[in-house]
């Protein structure tokens, strides 16, 4: 009879309790007695089970029995693959998400021993009352829609207040035809590197007004902001993602007995980080020489020409239903808009050090400046985010209001308008972490993970083997963290290990290690970058007011290209020990070279309409 390993998760249903829960407690499986070690309320163990059989489960009191039937791993991808194909084929979002779902929630439901339409029933409403109910039940879900809320209520005031026209009139000073219009846009992407939800949000809404009177197609705008914000996050030494990777870095080390620290590791680890810095450079070279190719040519050619590509809102509007123009009398000041937007920035800024402070609780004698990077690391980036959002809406108001520009009820309005115009994308992240919560419960990721990592390989090609595993699995889930927490337990041990039976040396072992680490997080970036239902990429079209899929199948095509070039000419040669100094300068030429050959170049637009 068939060996099948199976993993059991204990899970606290109860939000009230379920954070409170951090202890051991003895489960009973099949009569074996287990004591798991649970932690917010959660705990996992696994176990070897030999095809159908009667299960029993007890813990303390309460227990349960019934058939164990395993469903079969391969269809573990089907609810992810079929949503990701129906949003790119039928190119509607909605409907082909809650298709995905739906697939999932059957697949449970048939496999619990329903009959077809009993399974199809159950799984139908499961779909809104287990995994839509306990996406929106997430503190951290529950963070993002607030604070994208925020966002777009703020924005909305900064629009009728005339703030967003004077931000528009001022950059227009340095942005004042297509390409200067892109090359601020991505230097505020690069600029704003401590989070990326705050980068797509900030850069997206500020530059929208400006993208629309340069006349640049909202899909490009949308690839600028998606493109700047996860690479340059997930490189900088201080960022809201900085403690998650060294904390999966710690582990790994520790697993491995490594003499090495988190940190060195993770710098170490920078000179291989080639996907994240090549789609910086790639982007560059795209807006200098005014070039683009495949998709984006289409729709950036039919942007200049005053166009709207099929599926977005008119260029006349903000995006979010209203008009850019403030209302008839008032005068447009660039502070009214930079004012609030600064708030926002250095307020997450400031919020993160706080919680961070509190977190590691540095003692006085210790340098600020030498652990700010840890101090990040550990803070609270979700409440950093709710205040700083909160307090750029009140400034918002009391500016309009103080200046006498708008009465409070006015303000209000604006405000609440702003909030309404978000349902869209909330409905998005929503249905797109409910998928995400299907994929983990179906074992999607650990099914991809398992059969690639089987693969008997040259140690040499273990980080090329990981990059690809890291983005399938993040295309798959739409979570380049999700990836991370998943791969960095299972690679970077296997990856020293093969190492070492091969028979190589530590510094060619701890090289290709520190390929590794790099490897899984410029793979889960990519596979974020081309996945429809990534929660940044869907950030990255609601920021930029453009069609999601229109955004997906744009950006696809450039990231491919850098990953591509990033694999062959990166990783690989890296692997066999090429050095970064020559890597870097020849990479940085093939891509500047693809950009030559392959773009089409598009005429200078100035904000007057002339055209060279």
């Amino acid at each position: 009879m068939e060996d099948i390993p199976v993993t059991f998760l204990f899970e606290v249903t109860d939000p009230g309790i379920k954070s409170l829960v951090n202890e051991e407690i003895a489960v009973t499986i099949n009569g074996e007695i287990s004591y798991l070690n649970f932690k917010n309320g959660e705990a996992r163990i696994s176990r070897v089970m030999q095809g159908e059989q009667r299960l029993s489960v007890s813990v303390d009191d309460f227990g349960f029995e019934d058939d164990f039937t395993p469903i079969p791993l391969w269809m573990s991808v089907l609810p992810p693959l079929i949503a990701i194909l129906m949003a790119l084929f039928i190119k509607e979002v909605y409907s082909a998400l809650f298709t995905g779902i739906l697939v999932g929630t059957f697949i449970i439901f048939f496999y619990r021993g329903q009959h077809f339409f009993e399974a199809l029933f159950n799984g139908f409403f499961a779909v809104v009352d287990t995994y839509v109910l306990n996406a929106m039940m997430d503190k951290s879900h529950l963070s993002i829609i607030i604070f994208s809320m925020m966002i777009g209520g703020m924005v909305g005031v900064i629009t009728k207040n005339g703030g967003m026209k004077g931000v528009v009139n001022y950059l227009s000073r340095y942005a004042n035809n297509a390409r200067s219009g892109q090359l601020v846009t991505w230097l505020l992407g690069i600029l704003i590197f401590f989070d990326d939800y705050a980068n797509t949000l900030v850069v997206g809404n500020t530059m929208r007004p400006v993208s629309d009177k340069l006349k640049i197609s909202r899909e490009k705008l949308a690839y600028i902001v998606d493109s700047t914000a996860a690479p340059v996050a997930s490189i900088a030494f201080v960022t809201t993602w900085i403690g998650a990777e060294l904390s999966y870095i710690h582990d790994g080390i520790k697993t491995l007995d490594l003499p090495e620290t988190p940190y060195d590791v993770f710098l170490n680890s920078l000179q291989y980080a080639y996907y994240p810095i090549f789609a910086l450079f790639f982007m560059f070279f795209l807006i200098w020489k005014r070039r683009d190719f495949g998709p984006m040519y289409k729709v950036e050619s039919m942007a200049r020409r005053g166009e709207n590509s099929p599926g977005n809102e008119s260029i006349n509007t903000d995006g979010f239903g209203m008009e850019s123009e403030p209302e008839e009398g008032i005068h447009a000041r660039w502070f009214n808009a930079f004012v609030p937007v600064m708030v926002v920035v250095l307020g997450t800024i400031a919020g993160l050090i706080i919680t961070g402070y509190k977190a590691v609780g540095y003692h006085s004698e210790m340098s600020f400046g030498g652990n700010i990077s840890g101090i990040i690391g550990n803070a609270d980036s979700f409440s950093a985010l709710l205040w700083s959002s909160l307090a750029g809406v009140v400034v918002a108001v009391l500016l309009s209001v103080s200046q006498r520009i708008l009465s409070l009820s006015k303000s209000i309005d604006a405000l609440v308008y702003g909030f309404k115009t978000m349902l869209t994308a909330v409905l998005i992240l929503v249905l797109a972490w409910s998928i995400a919560a299907v994929t983990e419960h179906l074992h999607t990721a650990e099914f991809i993970s398992s059969s690639l990592i089987l693969l008997e390989l040259s140690p040499y090609l273990v980080p090329a083997l990981t990059f690809l595993l890291a983005a399938l699995v993040s295309f798959s889930t739409g979570s380049s963290w999700g990836t991370m927490a998943i791969l960095y337990p299972l690679i970077l041990p296997a990856s020293w290990l093969i190492c070492q039976d091969a028979g190589l040396d530590y510094d060619t072992s701890i090289a290709i290690f520190h390929n590794v680490v790099s490897a899984v997080l410029a793979g889960s970036v990519l596979g974020d970058h081309c996945s429809p239902i990534s929660d940044t990429t869907i950030l990255s079209s609601l920021a930029s007011s453009c069609n999601h899929i229109s955004h997906v199948r744009t950006q696809m095509p450039y990231a491919i290209v850098v990953g591509s070039v990033a694999i062959f000419f990166g990783t690989i040669p890296a692997a066999y020990g090429v050095s970064a100094w020559i890597l870097f300068p020849l990479n940085v030429l093939i891509l500047f070279a693809i950009v030559r050959m392959f773009g089409k170049k598009h005429p200078k637009v100035y904000l007057d309409g002339r055209k060279t």
